[in-house]
Order: C-alpha cells, then structure tokens, then sequence
C-alpha cells in the first residue's frame, strides 16, 4: 500500500483542524445512547451468565421467588375474597328487586346502597313485628315479598354432645328465596318439621339425608330433606321452613326479599323511608362498579396503618436483600478476571457496576416473574380450600389485584439491584493487575463505616424510644429499620475483629474465622440476615411476653377460680336447685350450689332499676378522668389517696348487685368461712354487703335506687342501709341486698341462675355432659372462670422464634454451601499437606457455627435492647398520666430464647450432617 502526502512550501505549517461543535441536543443523544448500549451489554452478560452459574441462578431466584409467591398468594386470594359492590348485592338479592329492612316507626334517611341508615329526628321508635301484607302494600299492586331471617341460634343433639349451629328461616320453594342458596341435594323444606342442612352441618351433626335431627331440649324434631350451601356461610347452616322458627331465644334479624312490576325508584325508597323501611335496591351494573378500580379494595385513608405496612414489608425487603447479598458477592469474585478484562478493554468504574447490577436486574425479574405466576396460580388452584377453611365464603370472580401484582413484582426487582448493590461497588474498586493474576487482596475495614453504623444504632434507638412515647407504630419501626442498618455497617468490622481473637483457636475454627473475614461481602449480609430476623423475633416476642404478664395483672376474675355460672336462656321452665346440684354432682364433680336472684322494680319486677352503692362526698375524687384533663390537675389526682385507683378499674366500676341470704356469697367472692358468717349475719338483720370498703361509713352504705323507665322528673330513692364490708373478695365490685333491704327500698327479685363451686375448671366435654343433663329444662349458659387471662402467648412466641429458625439455618447453609465452593482450593491444599478427611466436615461446621452463632448472639442482644427502650419508653409515658395505668414489666422471653439458642447447633449439625468428609485433591497438568 502506497501513502501519498500533500507536500508544502519549506517553512510552511499547517493549521490545526477544529473540531466540530456538536449542539447540546446531540451530546444528550449521544450519552443516552452509550448508556443504552452499555446496559443492553450488561444485560446481556448477565443473562449468559445466569445460564452459566445454574446453581446459583437457581438459588437466587429461590430466594425472591418465593416471599413472592406467598404474598401473590395473598393478594389474589383477599381480591378475589372482597366482593365488588355489584357482588355484594348479588349474594343479598338473588334474583329480587329490592331488599327490605323494617328498621323504625319513623322516618329514616339511607344512603344509595341501603348500607347506612339514620332517623330523621333525634328519636328512635322500635317497629312492630312487619307482616307480608304491610310490605305488599307500601310496595303497591302486583309487588310480592318473602321474609328471610337471619341469625338463629339453633343448639341441635350431635353424636356425641350437643352442637350450636345458626339457622335461617326462609322458604326455599320461593323463587325469591332460592336463588340465596346452591342446592347440594335433596329438595327444599314444605313443611315445619322439615329442614335443609349445609355440608358443614351434616358433618358436624352426622346425618344423611332422611334422618331426624332433635333440638337440644327435645321440644321438637326435624327431618333434613335437603343439602344447601350459603355462600356468605359455609360453616353449620340450617335451613328452617317459615313455620319452624323457634318461639324462644334471642331476637331475629328479619329481612325481605321484594319483587315489584316496575323499577325501585328514588320515589318508592323515599315513600318507604318515610314508613321506616331501608331499602337495598338492585342497581345497574355500571353504576354499582363505578367506584371500583384496579386498584382492588386498597384504602389509603389510614396513612398510619399504611406506612406501618409499608414499613414492615420493608423490613421483609431488607432480610431478603440480606439472604441474597451473598450469593451476589460470591459470584462477583469468580468473576474477577472477567470483570478485570472488561476494565482492561477500557471499561470504567461505571461500566462494571453495570455489569454487576444487571445479574441483580436479570435474576429479579426472572424471580418476581417466577413468583407472580406461582403465587396466583396457586391461590387460582386453592381457592375452594381458602375459601372452606380460611373465610369461611364464598368468593366473587377470578380476580388477581394487578396493582398489587406490580408493586409485588417492582419490589422483587428492587430486592435483586439492592442485593447487587454491595458487590457491584466493590467490583468497580478492585485492583485490575490482582483480577488478572488471581491474588487476593486483603479486606480493608474503613473507620466512616464503623461510624456511621454506631450512628445510625444510636440514632435509631432514639428514634424508636421516641416512637413508643407518642405510640406510633410507624416511628418505632423506622427506628428498627436504622438500628438494624447500622448494625449491618458495623459487622465487618466486628468480623475482623474475632478473626484476630481466632488465632488462639484451633485449625477449624481459625479458617472458618480467617475465610469470614477475608470474605466479608459474602459472610457479612448472612450474619446480618440471621440478626435482622432474631433481633425482629425477640423484640416481639418480648413486647408479646410484657403485654400478656400486664394483662394478667390487670385481669379481674368475674368469680373464684374454677367456678361455674349457670343462666338460664329464655326459658319459662327451670330446674329445681336440687336437679341442679345433682347434675353438678355426676357430671362437674363435688361442690356447693347456690341460686342466684336479680333485682326489679316494684312489686312485678318488670321494670329495670339502677340499684349502686354511692361513696361518701369526703371519699369521692374531685376530678373525672377525661383527654383534656389539664396537666397541673393530673399531678395532683395522682398525689390525692381518693385518686389513686387503676385505669381499669375506673372505666370498670361497674358494681353487680344481687339479693343473697350469704348462701352465694362465699361461691361469688371466695371469702373466708369467718367472713362469710360475719357477712350473714348483717344479711339475715336486713343489711347489705359490699365488696369495696370505701362504701362502708359508720358502719352503714349508702344504696340509691334509679327507675330508668320513670323518666327524668323522678327523683332517685336514697337510703342509708346497715352494710358490711368485705376486707377481701374475688371478683367485680358487689352489692349484695338482703330480702329485707330490697323490700324497703321498694324491690323485687327473681331467679336469675346459679353459682357452682368446683375444685377445678371443668373441661368442655364435662360442661356439655352438664348442658346435656339439663337440656329439657331448655338451654343453659355456663361461665367458666379459669383464675387468669385467657390468652397465652406462648405458642405464637414459639412460631416466631421458629420463623428466626428458619432463617437462620437458611442464612447459615447458604453462607456454608457458597464458602465450600469458594474455598475448594484451599481444600485441596490441606489435602496436600496431609490433612485429615474429617477437617472438611469440621470446618463446614465452625463455618456454619460463626454464621448462625454470630448472627444469634448480635440479633438476641440486638432484640433485647429495642424491647427494653420501647417498654421503658411507655412505661415512661404511662408514668405521667392519670389514672393510674399499670406499666410494662420488662421480660424476657425464655421460651423463644431457648428455641433461638439451639438454632445456631441445629444449623452447626445439618452442615456436618450434609458436607462430605472426603478432601478434594487435583493434580496440576504441566
């Protein structure tokens, strides 16, 4: 090839060529063009690597995919399971117009659905009983009704005891009606002494089609003809025929379903207003589903429940975030000589943060799509089964909540780039000459981390203290997710920290030390996971433990433990108290038995009177409780001894009053044979007896009577009583009146139960046994007092110390399984040395052993710590207020603490029990 120049005059220069001068408007183009192309490059990278590395692409994707899919799960099962407006009103109509509500005697306004009601004027009169024909002609010629009632507690004879199911009075020959139920078999009741029963009842009550079914006080009997399914109910539903309603028990919820010649419209509902009626009418489909969106049945007008949401959800962000970071990091050093390449072909620190980032972009995507089809096709799957056993309904069409999906599927994404986050940094930082050649380069602990991490612990703190004082959920779990974030920058240096304490260890545990530290992108996120997921456990567990301890301090036992109460329901016909003593006997055991009689105005007793003991004007607390309670007043009602009562029993003082001749009294207060013969005595003089001494003045108590029904204009009835006060008694606040007592204060009383005296709680299948013995007498209540709370616990701090479990053992084989893989040839060089087999085996142990030990002992510590300044905190605040709240007493949940310290061996264990004993021994081709 031949060049030929221009040649010149001697002496002569040539001028420099000016570059041309591009507009802005190109420079743009040009830089989003580069950018483009530089991550349709990365990408691309990251996807053949993906294929590359399957096994870690399929851990990865495991990892995202699968918080994903649970929570896809959940958010197409609760769409699918809220009904849109037009459902609703499908499921209460069926094939009617209208649905009628006989709410009032007066005029009441409604709004457009019929869902909320209000009467015109500030009065309300009850309605009297609705008929068909009252209905028909408020509606006017050619309309037709039928009445369907709702709620009717129905106590049949099971198998083995008797059964509490609810039954509905409808007539399902009515076209009206039917459409409300799917018929399983059979046909619909035409007569009263025929029912149809739902699959539930029928497995619960053992029958089949054609047999009798009895009422629990065998007043009548039933024979089922029939096998329906209500789809707003698909627990134990019986379907009665018009005619079979029970005459007795509580009231019913009666509607009407209408059908009218022409349209329901806004003249009919406000003519039916007008009469009391709220009407529910069939609106077109465009108008019932015009508030209906994509976005599903999300409510954003409680921002504190949704930031308290969104907070949590980014609490589970961070421990996924977490749990993948590792994989990312190991991934990021077996691609060091690639990565330095591309630094070598003129790549900048840009370009190799892209290159790393696009594997978390890649591997997102592909895990939030993964997740998203899982999880919806799941809930699309399982949906007769979340519907039995979860909601108990049916639900409306097959729905998945897109914004939900998208949100779901945007996190993922966002939890894969974050994840890559860490790695792609320390990519872009490397030494080029050290990726080339394969050296390590020693792991450098920076002071601003460690700074900023104890910063950001303090600050957090602070700032969940703060939180708890204003009690607000939000606050406190923002001051988590910094406390939690600075500990996340203060592990590396607390990693190499011990490794220079390991030196003293023997072989195994020093390399696991030394691999920890040399590998801190890889080992710090799971120790941090394993933290972020103990610290979560323990903290709630603690404020769980704390909250149980103070309401079973502020429990207040409605009778002495172990004893029973019996109240008769709606029943005309009662058992002796002999027939009831003898069935305590055989069936609840030995114990006393005592009537119980209430109290009534006049002669009749048919009114209702307000009968309370009043406290001397000396003893009474000058001040109300109330929000606006001036502070200066709160110090002083909290320094006066006539104040200084607790918060529950202020806003619980109501005092249960009775007439007794001190039979029930040592069965309702628990009080000593000495008291109670000290209390008859006072009784049977014609006195009274109290529980809280603060009535007892000179020896009497005050008793004001208060007819309700007597209208405002009726003075109160006020005597002085002679009274005696129980030093000790169980129980709420009583008044116990004796015969003579209530005469003089122009009262009457009647049997209202009894009390029984057991030596312990009857179990459930005794008091159905006992229920059983005195069904024909008509249905009985029995309370039961166990002597505490009845909530425990310990069983959800036990699951949540196993969720902490999960994790962390998950956190450890993850770091265990990425550190074997990366330390295969300094295993092969122990082996060259003469190691012995079982040194693999150990070393995955004290590897596994620092993952989930160190992670356990920093998230418990951690744990305890944000429970004590959040309780201390409202303890604080509880301090300062009146009246008088009980604190929060500052425990530890041992339970939970028990399950988490065994963690970290079960995990030490399953890596030994999984890693294989044999070292790997390569030979070095020439």
């Amino acid at each position: 090839m031949t060049i030929r120049r221009t040649r010149h005059a001697p002496g002569r220069v040539d001028a420099p060529t000016a570059d041309p001068v591009e507009p802005p408007a190109l420079v743009g183009r040009r830089r989003i063009a580069e950018l483009t192309g530089s991550w349709r490059t990365a990408l691309r990278i990251a996807r053949r690597e993906s294929r590359r590395a399957r096994r870690r692409t399929a851990l990865v994707l495991a990892m995202i995919a699968l918080p994903v899919a649970a929570l896809a799960f959940l958010a197409a099962s609760y769409d699918m399971a809220e009904l849109t407006p037009q459902e609703r009103v499908d499921r209460r109509l069926g094939v009617a117009d209208a649905e009628l509500r006989w709410i009032a005697d007066n005029p009441v306004g409604q709004d457009e659905r019929g869902e909320g009601w209000f009467t015109r004027d500030d009065t309300y009169l009850p309605p009297a009983k609705a008929t068909a024909a009252q209905l028909t002609a408020l509606l006017g010629p050619g309309s037709r009704v039928t009445e369907v009632r709702t709620y009717i507690t129905l106590t049949l004879r099971g198998p083995h005891h008797d059964e509490d199911v609810t039954g509905r009075a409808l007539d399902l020959g009515d076209p009206l009606a039917r459409e409300l139920v799917r018929f399983r078999a059979g046909r619909a009741p035409q007569q009263p002494g025929e029912v149809a029963v739902s699959p539930a009842a029928l497995r619960r009550l053992d029958l089949h089609l054609g047999r009798a079914v009895a009422v629990a006080d065998g007043s009548r009997a039933y024979t089922v003809v029939g096998v329906v399914e209500f789809p707003d109910d698909l627990g134990p539903v019986v379907a009665l025929h018009p005619g079979a309603a029970p005459p007795t028990g509580p009231e019913t919820d009666s509607v009407w379903l209408a059908d009218v010649p022409g349209a329901v419209d806004a003249a009919l509902v406000s003519r039916l207003n007008d009469r009391g009626v709220v009407v529910t009418p069939r609106l077109p489909a465009d108008a019932a589903d015009q508030n209906w969106s994509w976005l599903g049945s999300i409510n954003l007008g409680d921002t504190n429940d949704l930031s308290t949401g969104v907070l949590i959800a980014g609490l589970g962000l961070l421990e996924v975030v977490l749990l993948v970071g590792p994989a990312f990091a190991v991934g990021v050093r077996r691609r060091r000589r690639d990565l330095a390449l591309v630094a070598v072909a003129g790549g900048d620190a840009a370009q190799l943060r892209r290159v790393v980032l696009a594997d978390g972009v890649v591997l997102g995507v592909l895990g939030a799509a993964t997740g998203l089809l899982v999880g919806v096709l799941a809930a699309f799957a399982g949906r007769p089964l979340v519907e039995q056993y979860v909601f108990g309904a049916r639900f409306g069409g097959y729905r998945c909540w897109p914004a939900a999906l998208v949100l779901l599927g945007g996190v993922a994404v966002l939890a894969g780039v974050l994840a890559a986050l860490a790695p792609a940094w320390s990519a872009a930082r490397q030494d080029v000459s050290a990726g080339l050649t394969g050296r390590g380069t020693p792991p450098v602990s920076r002071a601003r981390w460690l700074a900023l991490g104890l910063g950001l612990v303090a600050g957090g703190a602070g700032l969940a203290a703060f939180g708890a004082a204003r009690t607000s959920p939000a606050v406190i779990l923002t001051g988590l997710i910094l406390g939690e974030l600075g500990l996340v920058c203060c592990t590396p240096t607390l990693i190499g920290a011990l490794a220079r304490l390991g030196r003293v260890l023997p072989l195994a545990p020093r390399i696991a030390l030394r691999d920890a530290s040399r590998n801190r992108a890889a080992a710090a996120p799971a120790i941090c996971a394993v933290m972020a997921a103990v610290a979560s456990s323990v903290a709630l567990g603690a404020y769980l433990a704390s909250d149980g301890e103070r309401d079973a301090r502020a429990y207040q036992p409605a009778l002495p433990a172990g004893h029973v109460r019996v109240d008769p329901i709606g029943s005309t016909r009662q058992p002796t108290l002999t027939q009831v003593a003898a069935a305590a006997r055989e069936h609840l055991g030995p114990g006393a038995v005592a009537p119980l009689h209430t109290l009534g105005c006049g002669p009749t007793g048919t009114g209702y009177c307000e009968v309370t003991p009043v406290l001397p004007v000396e003893r009474v607390c000058p001040w109300q409780p109330r929000d606006d309670l001036p502070e200066s007043d709160r110090r002083q009602a909290r320094a006066d001894p006539r104040c200084r009562i607790r918060e529950v029993d202020y806003f619980g003082g109501y005092v249960q009053t009775g007439v007794d001749d001190g039979t029930a009294l040592p069965l309702l207060t628990g009080a000593d044979p000495a008291t109670t013969a000290a209390a008859a005595v006072v009784l049977r003089a014609g006195g009274v007896v109290v529980t809280d001494p603060r009535y007892l003045h000179d020896g009497l108590v005050t008793v004001r009577v208060n007819e309700v029904e007597a209208g405002p204009d009726r003075p109160a009835a006020v005597r002085d009583l002679p009274g005696y006060a129980l030093p000790r008694a169980v129980g709420p606040p009583r008044l116990l009146l004796s015969g003579t007592a209530a005469r003089q204060l122009g009262l009457s009383w009647s049997p209202a139960g009894w009390v029984i005296g057991t030596t312990s709680a009857p179990d459930e299948d005794h008091r159905k046994r006992f229920a059983a013995a005195l069904r024909s007498f008509g249905p009985v209540s029995l309370s039961v007092e166990y002597g505490g709370a009845p909530r425990d616990v310990s069983p959800l701090l036990l699951l949540l110390a196993a969720a902490a479990g999960v994790i962390t053992v998950g956190a450890a084989g993850i770091a265990t399984a990425l550190a074997a893989a990366e330390g295969r040839a300094e295993l092969t060089t122990l082996a060259a040395v003469g190691a012995a087999p079982a040194l693999r085996r150990l070393l995955a142990i004290c590897q596994a052993g620092v993952i989930a030990g160190l992670g356990s002992v920093l998230g418990i510590v951690a744990g305890l710590g944000t429970a004590a300044i959040v309780l201390f905190s409202v303890n604080r605040q509880y301090a300062d207020d009146w009246p008088l709240a009980d604190p929060y007493p500052i425990l530890v949940p041992w339970p939970a603490l028990g399950v988490l310290v065994l963690v970290p061996v079960v995990a030490m264990l399953g890596a030994g029990l999984f890693t294989r004993a044999r070292l790997p021994i390569e030979r070095q081709m020439d």
